[in-house]
């Protein structure tokens, strides 16, 4: 099999499946019951949140567990959004954003809050200029992806976290759910408030995220109930997912630190041999993440080229797998310029560090044998 949609999600560590399997089965008490059972579980839980904290070098208060990125997305925007809404109703954010950021957006505008989307170029970028013209005296929130998941595109984190604190009173949030372990990050430099995660990601286990949270920072709770996550997220822990999390996050940050070269490598032979098969046009610049890249192939339905190469047991995708199964053209691609048409045949390869230079040659050999069938076919 060659598993070339690591973006949607990654193959569990099966370190990871048999911590799970081993907290699940030996650590099953509510980790807020007073009996033994209960201290052994929320032990568990302080260690994997301590663990979390020195990997991703910030305090053990500033980790907050969540399900995923989904949720530590509508937690960071509707959380800011509806607790500083006495200091304004502006929030900005850009036209690229994944579903769960946008749709939180549109939520918000349906409410009485104003919401700008500021544009992006040809390489997926945000101009510096049009954020500081964009913020007001009423911006209490930027959100703003850090890698974008159908593209790759990197966004200037630090230039951005920089004009937003000098020039506004604005919370920042930062969705990483793309960029953890391939494209640096660190939660004490670029001067975010809030930063999005999920596990899935990075070879953890679904249905897990955390949501990085500056300590002076106040969110609304989206989940009321027995007050777990310091009262901003209510909900019995799910103990064995966390702690699987935890190490799914070591082992990934041992990974990356002794492959991230080859992912460069990768990317370097995809994007100078894709544009070299008749009717692949490169969607993705070359300045983008190591780990995505995008292209469109004319006169073929993605989800027909997806299935050819599937019968040879390779896995591609459209877009963002939350947005896959939708029939409307990508956002993404549209904004950063592309034509209807061609956004409409994007097809989207993601890499992980477990790609191999064998599997990367069969797929640009079998992508080619692919289009040329098909192309056969259509005649």
């Amino acid at each position: 099999m060659i598993y070339l949609d690591n973006s949607a999600t990654t193959k569990p560590y099966r370190e990871v499946l048999d911590a799970y399997r081993t907290v699940a089965e030996d650590f099953f008490a509510n980790p807020s019951s007073l009996h033994r059972k209960g201290g052994e579980a929320e032990r568990l839980l302080r260690q994997a949140r301590k663990s979390i904290s020195e990997l991703l070098n910030v305090s053990i208060s500033e980790v907050v567990f969540t399900s995923g990125g989904t949720e530590s997305n509508n937690l960071a925007i509707k959380g800011v959004a509806l607790q500083y809404m006495s200091r304004g109703k502006h929030l900005i954010t850009s036209q690229i954003e994944h579903a769960s950021s946008m749709q939180s957006f549109h939520q918000l505008e349906d409410i009485g809050f104003e919401v700008t989307y500021l544009p992006v170029d040809t390489n997926g970028q945000i101009s510096i200029h049009d954020l500081e013209n964009a913020l007001t005296s009423e911006t209490t929130l930027v959100s703003i992806m850090h890698v974008n998941n159908e593209i790759g595109a990197i966004q200037p984190i630090q230039d951005i976290g920089h004009i937003i604190k000098e020039k506004s009173r604005a919370v920042f949030h930062i969705d990483d759910v793309q960029g953890i372990g391939k494209v640096p990050l660190d939660f004490n430099n670029v001067k975010a408030d809030l930063i999005s995660y999920s596990a899935h990601k990075f070879h953890g286990l679904k249905g897990n995220g955390l949501l990085l949270k500056k300590k002076n920072i106040a969110l609304f709770p989206l989940l009321s109930g027995g007050g777990q996550e310091s009262e901003i997220r209510s909900g019995t822990e799910n103990v064995p997912g966390i702690v699987a999390m935890a190490k799914a996050l070591r082992l990934y940050f041992d990974t990356a630190d002794a492959k991230k070269g080859k992912l460069e490598e990768w990317r370097k032979k995809l994007v100078d041999e894709l544009p070299e098969i008749p009717e692949v046009e490169l969607n993705t610049s070359r300045i983008a993440a190591p780990h995505i890249i995008n292209f469109s192939v004319r006169g073929i339905k993605p989800e027909v080229l997806i299935h050819t190469l599937e019968e040879k047991d390779i896995y591609v995708s459209t877009r963002s797998a939350c947005s896959s199964k939708a029939t409307e053209t990508s956002h993404v691609l549209t904004a950063a310029g592309f034509p209807v048409e061609r956004a409409k045949t994007a097809i989207r390869i993601s890499l992980s560090y477990d790609t191999t230079d064998d599997q990367i040659g069969i797929f640009l050999s079998e992508l080619q044998n692919a289009i040329s069938k098909l192309k056969h076919v259509m005649r």
